[in-house]
């Protein structure tokens, strides 16, 4: 950003922001910010890689592969490569991103990328239908660690995934439970996916509310009802019980 002019770059920078600010919630108009940005700075390291995030969200593979290359050739980092992988998944192309799993890039991440790659290999392993490689994919001394870090609740809810499809319903309970217990900013649906599991059903709060709140209505009319047929010096079960009434 430092090489553009100082007009420029507050312009692209305010587009940058509004892209981080919205790709999770909208991730459409993020993607909208993201092509201004890139229409004003294509040069620019960040913006590429931003670029590549939003299509990524709006699963635009090929576009957000594109910029995700563009951004690695700038820079030279190779942190963009698991997500790169994963764009291989989404083109249907698992046996690519397996290939990327095992290439020496992978050496040179750190421990965050390197769970991220694993989780990456084991979604490309399930693509493919193994479901056995997928779970012993993700065995690893991440997952085992009681250690809770910033990818812990993901892999264990991805492990726990896994073995839910392949029918090993009491050991998904236990990961999920584990996923559950590390997932402090609710970064996965493990705590809906135990309850499913548990047999566990949510009320919406709103709808009994809403529901109570019709049922009063309709004891109110009915009490209105009844003062009324005694005022008219018959009850309202006769009244109902006429035909001109009941068409009116």
């Amino acid at each position: 950003m430092q090489s553009l002019p100082k007009t420029l770059a507050d312009d692209v920078a305010k587009n940058l922001v509004m892209v981080a600010k919205l790709i999770d919630e909208d991730p459409e108009a993020a993607y909208g910010y993201s092509r201004v940005a890139l229409r004003l700075a294509s040069r620019v390291a960040a913006v590429r890689e931003a670029a590549g995030f939003a299509a990524y969200a709006n699963q635009k593979y090929s576009e957000a592969l594109a910029e995700f290359r563009a951004a690695r050739r700038m820079t030279g980092n190779i942190d963009l490569w698991p997500v790169m992988a994963d764009c291989e998944r989404g083109l249907g192309r698992p046996e690519k991103a397996l290939d990327m799993a095992g290439a020496p890039e992978v050496h040179k991440l750190d421990k965050a990328g390197q769970v991220e790659m694993r989780l990456v290999a084991a979604g490309a392993r399930r693509d493919m239908g193994q479901l056995d490689a997928a779970i012993v994919t993700l065995q690893s001394p991440e997952l085992a660690s009681n250690s809770v870090q910033p990818w812990t609740a993901r892999l264990r809810y991805a492990y726990a995934d896994a073995l839910l499809a392949a029918g090993r319903e009491g050991e998904a309970r236990e990961w999920f439970a584990k996923a559950v217990e590390a997932d402090k900013d609710g970064s996965t649906d493990a705590s809906d996916r135990l309850a499913e599991m548990d047999g566990v059903e949510f009320v919406d709060a709103l709808d009994e509310s809403e529901s109570e709140s019709e049922g009063d209505m309709g004891s109110g009319r009915e009490e209105q009802t009844e003062g009324l047929g005694e005022e008219r010096g018959g009850s309202a079960a006769s009244a109902e019980g006429r035909p001109e009434d009941r068409d009116s």
